[in-house]
């Protein structure tokens, strides 16, 4: 039976990644403007959260689905970077929230490492 934490972990991403889907264009707007292929990575990153949503509950794919939620994490912070230096893009988002999001996301970084301890734990017991 699954963790109270990884169900948090899987319904977050579940959730974020169907709405890649059906807000699409809130998250393309979110993109920077260096990155190319903005609808393409919105998909991409969608379909890797529902992945990682499914695989952090499986014991068998838990830790790759952990360390691959962890990067995608960090993949996306430079989209939340983004927000937060133009607010004025998302008048419907306190700003105080667009940056008290970003250092939220590495406690959230450590929440999923701290979550999928036990499988790191039995394959590198020094970690």
């Amino acid at each position: 039976m699954p963790r109270i934490p990884l169900l948090v972990i899987a319904l977050f991403f579940l959730t974020g990644g169907i709405a890649h889907f059906v807000i699409a264009d809130f998250f393309i707007k979110a993109m920077p403007d260096y990155l190319g292929y903005h609808k393409e990575l919105v998909l991409i990153s969608g379909v890797l959260e529902i992945l990682g949503a499914i695989g952090i509950l499986i014991p068998q794919t838990r830790l790759l689905a952990g360390y691959g939620v962890i990067a995608l994490i960090i993949a996306i912070y430079p989209a939340n970077i983004h927000m937060a230096l133009h607010p004025e893009k998302y008048t419907n988002i306190s700003t105080l929230l667009l940056y008290i999001r970003l250092p939220c996301q590495f406690l959230f970084v450590w929440f999923v490492w701290w979550a999928i301890a036990p499988e790191r734990l039995k394959t590198n017991p020094i970690s």
